[in-house]
């Protein structure tokens, strides 16, 4: 199934945090936080402003991003976790 986000929305795929923290202890599923870091996967034409103009979009497909820790809503796309969020969720691009 192709999904292609409206507006100013993203669809990202998160990036998994370390398994195993700088000391060598493995980090239990349950302990693990959320990453707030991903990669952008699709991206929606833009939102409009007042005059009907599109907005552009500052990020692009396979950006790697850092957004908000609750962020985005949770969907599943092709069987894989992803996360739809609108732009301004995203607090930058990690180049």
């Amino acid at each position: 199934m192709a999904f292609k986000p409206l507006h100013d929305r993203v669809l990202v795929r998160r990036i998994e945090g370390e398994e195993k923290t700088k000391g060598g202890l493995i980090i239990p599923d349950s302990a693990k936080e959320k990453p707030a870091e991903g990669i952008v996967v699709a991206v929606g034409a833009g939102a409009r402003d007042e005059d009907g103009k599109r907005v552009k979009m500052d990020v692009k497909e396979g950006d790697r991003i850092l957004f908000g820790k609750w962020s985005g809503t949770e969907v599943t796309v092709d069987g894989k976790e992803m996360l739809i969020m609108k732009e301004s969720d995203i607090m930058g691009i990690i180049e």
